[in-house]
């Protein structure tokens, strides 16, 4: 089978390439060159590609590099710009993979006569009675099928990700065994087209106007401080939050642009057993979707998956069984299957 590989010049998706190369498979490496500015993490630099190149040769196969900065600006970090702008707090990496790493690799891969993608993304494919359902990686700790959540049966059936069954412990181990240079490269953390060493404000400011504003206890009224940049602030957040004069921890409840005030209150003040969709988001891999499903929902990368009921009351919800903290607008929200929860049944984005 002639596989693409998409390289991003780490451990994982090096080591994916070979177990393929050993399966006997026609393997190509494609690294795709995303942000056009300066990197310095993620999987964007310049010397993530080098990686790549570097891997390919000691694989000896062919390597090429496709060139999506201007998809990447308009996809994802537009998208992630107007989000904060709007108040949001949206997820650049899940866009990347939706749009740009599935959606457009995929569409070179057909123009290119591919039979199948590959990636090395910590998730599994499972094939039940002819279908494909996107499964969640066998190292709990490095799981990715959160970011993956939106992939539906076309995707699937054409999607290998080779070390899906793998820990990442092990995932270094072959990677030094068959003397890869990237067997021992740390994983990367940060958004990729925003400098570790500048942050996620200094990028903001650079493309919109941000808000300073009052940080006010819901309760008491106290202004508890102040933040220059209400567009950082996330539902639920505590970090960076004065605690009240009853030495009780705050969190963000609420954050108004208009009125320039970011409202905190305690943890019970903030927990919801309701979470609203985007309807224009939804989507649902195994079946319809019906009013009244029982679904797991996560709505961070390792976070907690609640049990819940999706409903239509003019507009698609979940309605948690246990209270739990809020989602953000702008987040994702990633549906597993109760009865199964290693499967994958669908994503959405949350709304207000």
């Amino acid at each position: 089978m002639k596989v693409l590989v998409a390289m991003s010049g780490g451990v994982d998706s090096s080591v994916a390439a070979a177990l393929l190369i050993e399966q006997g498979h026609e393997v190509v490496g494609a690294t795709l060159k995303l942000w056009g500015g300066v990197s310095d993490s993620g999987c964007c630099s310049v010397a993530d590609v080098d990686d790549a190149r570097r891997v390919a040769q000691v694989l000896g196969i062919d390597h090429h590099v496709f060139n999506y900065t201007e998809e990447f600006e308009r996809m994802v970090v537009e998208p992630f710009v107007a989000g904060h702008a709007a108040g949001n707090s949206p997820n650049p990496c899940i866009d990347c993979n939706r749009h740009i790493k599935f959606d457009l690799l995929f569409e070179r891969a057909d123009r290119l006569g591919f039979d199948a993608v590959a990636t090395g993304h910590h998730a599994q494919v499972v094939e039940k009675d002819g279908r494909h359902f996107l499964s969640r990686g066998a190292d709990t700790a490095k799981d990715q099928s959160y970011v993956l959540g939106y992939l539906r049966e076309p995707e699937l059936a054409r999607l290998i990700l080779p070390i899906g069954h793998m820990n990442k412990a092990a995932v270094r181990v072959e990677a030094e065994r068959l003397g890869l240079r990237t067997w021992n490269k740390p994983d990367s953390q940060d958004v990729c087209f925003i400098e570790s060493v500048r942050g996620r404000e200094a990028f903001l400011r650079e493309r919109i106007p941000v808000t300073a504003a009052a940080i006010v206890d819901a309760a008491s009224g106290e202004v508890l401080g102040e933040t220059n940049a209400a567009e950082l602030m996330t539902i639920g957040q505590r970090r960076g939050i004065t605690p009240s004069k009853d030495g009780e921890k705050r969190y963000v409840t609420r954050v108004d642009l208009g009125k320039k005030v970011v409202t905190v209150g305690r943890l019970a003040d903030i927990m919801t057993t309701e979470v609203l969709l985007d309807d224009s988001t939804l989507t649902f891999a195994r079946e319809e979707l019906t009013d009244g499903q029982r679904v797991l929902s996560q709505w961070s990368a390792h976070g907690k998956a609640n049990l819940g009921t999706l409903h239509f009351d003019g507009r698609w919800k979940v309605e948690l069984n246990e209270p739990a903290r809020p989602v953000a607008a702008g987040q994702t929200i990633v549906f597993y299957n109760p009865d199964d929860p290693e499967l994958v049944q669908g994503a959405a984005i949350v709304s207000r």
